[in-house]
């Protein structure tokens, strides 16, 4: 499924583009505080299979205002690069490739 353009922003990794997303609603267990803040990230040009990357920090639109960083720039490239080490390919279409990086993340009681 490719991500729809608005809302994205653009990111340059080793000389290729990619496009990323938060998604602006938190879904119910992301409101909760009990799963970690995810991103969407896939090839700029073509389309290909997406990276879903689950991140170690609560959702910035919780409903309790946790404490949250927000997803930076920086944190997408670095989980491109691990992304990318680990076997995902951008653009050859298939099932998502989910990089889990929720490790230390703490739900909410």
């Amino acid at each position: 499924m490719a991500l729809s353009r608005k809302g994205c922003r653009r990111i340059v990794v080793g000389g290729t583009a990619y496009r990323w997303r938060v998604r602006r609603k938190p879904t119910y267990l992301q409101a909760l505080g009990w799963t970690p803040c995810t991103y969407a990230v896939e090839h700029a040009d073509s389309s290909g299979a997406t990276l879903v990357v689950s991140s170690d920090q609560p959702h910035p639109s919780n409903s309790f205002g946790r404490e949250a960083q927000p997803v930076l720039p920086s944190d997408v490239a670095r989980a491109i690069q691990l992304a990318l080490r680990d076997g995902w390919d951008p653009v050859t279409s298939g099932s998502p490739f989910h990089l889990d990086l929720s490790a230390g993340f703490m739900p909410s009681p």
